[in-house]
């Protein structure tokens, strides 16, 4: 083995002493690269509530009915013989729907027009008497009393022509019913039912505190408060609508109220009426029924999914001056398409979290894109106009509050 050289020990020695200021380097280049750089503060999309005129609602279901059901039964007895219409198929006024033999009730009506006849000659001739002997009555060819006598028997042949001409006109209904084979018991046979579907009706019912409800509405407004002013109901609009439809395209007004609430059921009994000339409406659908009750000259809207619920109630959240994210607890109203009306703890100048709800929670700092809420009057699927693209999905706010 071979003694190091002095030279090659200082090399070695020097090399050593290059590692630590190489990884001191090294530890100093990678510190700089892990420095902690914020992010920036998420975007969301926020509007000032609307402030706009609204009409409340009341949302109710019903049922729809005819406006007149009419049973057809038979008043004649006899044997039908023709069915002069289609199941099913409408029927004008005065038209034949069923014929039954006429021989018995043809020859029972030419028996009575003859004897009409027959007492019409009698009365004509006890007429002619009657003049004869009156003039001989002033001539005193006869005693006044054969005359008195005579205008009597007249009045009497008037009677019996009188009866006879009721016969006739008994005989000629009966003739011209419609009707079938009436057992020997005499008890009316039901051939058909008729049903007039134009107009047609809805019922609905009203439960005891929303009928007092629009009584007390009505009476704010200075309207009738009575149920039996029809003048009045018939001015209310009703809209309806079928369970395939949207919204409520079928337009009428109430047409009746029951003036007395069931005791065993605790509602009132109320009834609307509505064209029905294309036969679009049958008895017995089920129908959504919307009628107004009130009315708000400044209500206060905003996106009806931009309000959450927690322990708390239904709050929104707003964006303040310092773009910092806040919770305000508010009372709900009824909807207006895809608004809400916020009857309290909103102000209209506040910038309500309408989109990217998901980024925002009480206390965060966020970068707010504003926009303008679409009248509800105007349209009823309102969206916030957004002029930046929000990426989130539309689901329902999250509830904020710490867990």
């Amino acid at each position: 083995m071979q003694p190091l050289s002095r030279s090659s020990g200082k090399s070695r020695l020097a090399g050593l002493a290059a590692l630590p200021a190489v990884a001191a380097l090294a530890l100093a280049g990678c510190g700089a690269r892990n420095t902690f750089v914020a992010p920036p503060p998420p975007k969301v999309v926020v509007a000032q509530p609307l402030q706009q005129p609204v009409t409340l609602f009341l949302y109710l279901t019903g049922n729809t009915a005819p406006f007149r059901t009419t049973n057809l039964v038979a008043r004649v007895q006899g044997y039908l013989e023709s069915i002069d219409y289609q199941d099913g198929a409408a029927v004008k006024k005065g038209a034949q729907l069923f014929g039954i033999e006429r021989d018995i009730y043809q020859a029972t009506l030419d028996q009575t027009k003859a004897q009409l006849a027959k007492d019409q000659a009698v009365l004509g001739e006890a007429q002619v008497d009657l003049t004869r002997y009156q003039t001989l009555a002033k001539q005193q060819s006869i005693a006044l009393q054969q005359a008195q006598d005579q205008e009597f028997v007249v009045q009497q042949d008037k009677a019996t022509v009188g009866v006879d001409q009721a016969n006739v006109d008994t005989a000629t209904n009966h003739q011209v019913d419609i009707g079938n084979l009436v057992g020997a018991s005499g008890i009316a046979t039901t051939l058909a039912t008729i049903v007039q579907i134009d107009p047609i009706y809805v019922y609905f019912t009203l439960s005891e505190p929303q009928y007092l409800a629009v009584r007390r509405n009505n009476a704010k407004a200075g309207l009738p408060t009575s149920s039996t002013d029809l003048k009045y109901l018939a001015t209310i609009p009703i809209e309806i609508g079928l369970q395939d439809e949207e919204g409520y395209p079928h337009k009428g007004h109430l047409d009746y109220v029951s003036p007395q609430v069931d005791p065993s059921t605790g509602t009132l009994a109320v009834r609307a009426i509505f064209e029905n000339k294309d036969n679009a409406l049958l008895p017995g659908l089920f129908v959504r029924v919307r009628g107004p009750v009130g009315h708000q000259d400044k209500a206060l809207l905003t996106q009806d999914q931009a309000i959450g619920t927690s322990q708390e109630g239904s709050y929104v959240l707003v964006v303040g001056a310092d773009n910092v994210v806040q919770r305000k607890i508010v009372k709900t109203g009824q909807t207006q398409g895809q608004l809400r009306i916020i009857e309290s703890g909103l102000d209209p100048g506040d910038w309500v979290v309408t989109g990217g709800v998901q980024r925002a929670f009480p206390g965060a700092k966020v970068e707010p894109q504003r926009t303008e809420l679409k009248s509800a009057a105007a349209d009823q699927s309102s969206d916030a106009k957004t002029s930046a693209a929000d990426p989130t999905p539309k689901t329902s706010a999250p509830d904020p509050t710490p867990k």
